[in-house]
């Protein structure tokens, strides 16, 4: 079976998939498309014009979900619990991951300071709310589901990834659970591999080119850093 994973460089929703195929320790080629400039055959694969689309031999598959249910029912090992309802649930967090990603792009959309604060706001909420699955769970582990990598971490792997360019402030203090799970995902392979090199400094370019609130708290930022550095070489 070939797998071509059609990707955007700084899309999560690509990652996702990308773990999921990292997990699962099968071969797949990745082929990087200009979102700006969609070309035909990439609208031909993806109704929607989004990333990912996972290319199954001839066969085309759209949207990140849809991909990753379907390499855990293809390839081992499982990351769903067989349980059913323990499943629906991994599944309803899985999509609580995807309105987290919707509040980190109302953040870096932010056209002032006010915005920006709000959209803090809504972030910490949906941060703690996930405090408070992570200390209702019944087994200990580093993982959503304590000693099983799923899904969920999957999905949440990227969400994280922002808060290595976005300075966090405040965001994660007083959520024990959440940074101890932050710091699983950011040390886990298949995690640290779903971006091509270079990520980190795309995604700030990126960040810094919107003209946004935050824009100008990295660029303010790195400003500050340049001009410590400076007088940290003087004689």
């Amino acid at each position: 079976m070939s797998l071509v994973l059609v990707s955007h460089a700084l899309c999560p929703y690509v990652q996702r998939a990308a773990i999921v195929l990292k997990e699962k320790g099968v071969n797949f080629e990745r082929v990087e498309v200009d979102l700006a400039n969609k070309p035909d055959w990439f609208l031909r694969l993806s109704p929607l014009g989004r990333t990912p689309v996972l290319k199954v031999d001839e066969e085309a598959l759209f949207e990140s979900a849809v991909i990753c249910e379907y390499l855990d029912e293809t390839q081992p090992p499982r990351l769903h619990p067989d349980d059913a309802p323990a499943r629906a649930r991994e599944r309803a967090w899985m999509e609580f991951g995807s309105a987290v990603l919707s509040g980190i792009a109302v953040l870096y959309s932010a056209p002032d300071d006010a915005a920006l604060e709000r959209a803090l706001a809504a972030l910490r909420a949906r941060f703690e709310q996930v405090e408070a699955a992570l200390t209702a769970r019944s087994d200990e582990g580093p993982w959503f589901a304590g000693r099983r990598f799923g899904l969920v971490d999957a999905v949440f792997g990227p969400v994280f990834r922002y808060f290595e360019v976005i300075p966090p402030g405040g965001l994660f203090d007083g959520l024990p659970r959440v940074r101890a799970w932050r710091e699983a995902l950011a040390g886990r392979a298949s995690v640290r591999e779903a971006v091509m090199p270079g990520y980190a400094a795309r995604l700030h370019d990126f960040l810094l080119s919107r003209g946004t609130a935050l824009s100008r708290r990295l660029a303010d930022s790195g400003n500050k850093c340049n001009t410590t550095q400076a007088a940290a070489k003087r004689p």
